[in-house]
């Protein structure tokens, strides 16, 4: 019967997770956990370039969670809601720390495009020569995205990298859809400049 219980709160929605852990439901909130930890965590390392402070800021997110659910309203997204939080914790990090270093990220060279043409990079998987070409720049990469400013890199990682809708990206930055729009526009642009000959 635990079991079956179990399966049925895995099977729902965020909103849904919510309200079951405020009626009581305490798997809920694991669940809500055990479905976001990792992409926050990944998240939030980007921002702050320090992966374990990353894990003491998820948790810090996710307590704030567990402690504010009942002002949740639903809404946004409970995702929207929780990456604002997790957005806001790894800003007071690095308002608090001043200091640069490394950035995390998932195939982001496939969100470099020129007009409307993707930039295609060489197959590398038979060529040790270039599987170390392609290391490279990928860590040029990283580097470049890393020296954005706060206000681009936080819209270019919300949307190319996590996967957020420009409407998300928008309600997390609490800025509005153009800004979103702009911002990652120009993310790119300086990410082009930087990486001129590399890509």
């Amino acid at each position: 019967m635990q079991n079956s219980l179990v399966a049925q709160v895995l099977t729902l929605g965020d909103n849904a997770l919510v309200a079951a852990y405020l009626e009581g439901n305490e798997v809920a909130f694991e669940v809500l956990v055990q479905r976001y930890q990792d992409k926050l965590i990944n998240y939030i390392n980007g921002i702050t370039h320090d992966y374990d402070r990353s894990l003491d800021l998820c948790q810090d997110a996710f307590i704030r969670v567990f402690k504010n659910a009942h002002r949740y309203q639903g809404k946004y997204q409970f995702s929207t809601w929780l990456y604002r939080i997790a957005t806001n914790l790894a800003i007071d990090e690095l308002r608090r720390r001043q200091r640069k270093g490394r950035f995390f990220f998932h195939n982001v060279m496939d969100f470099f495009q020129s007009g409307e043409q993707s930039v295609p990079l060489p197959d590398c998987r038979n060529c040790p020569e270039r599987t170390l070409d392609q290391k490279e720049k990928a860590e040029r990469l990283e580097v470049a995205i890393g020296s954005l400013s706060e206000k681009y890199k936080l819209a270019f990682v919300l949307r190319e990298v996590q996967g957020l809708s420009y409407e998300e990206t928008s309600r997390v930055l609490n800025i509005s859809l153009g800004t979103v729009k702009s911002r990652i526009h120009r993310a790119k642009m300086l990410l082009r400049e930087k990486l001129a000959g590399v890509l």
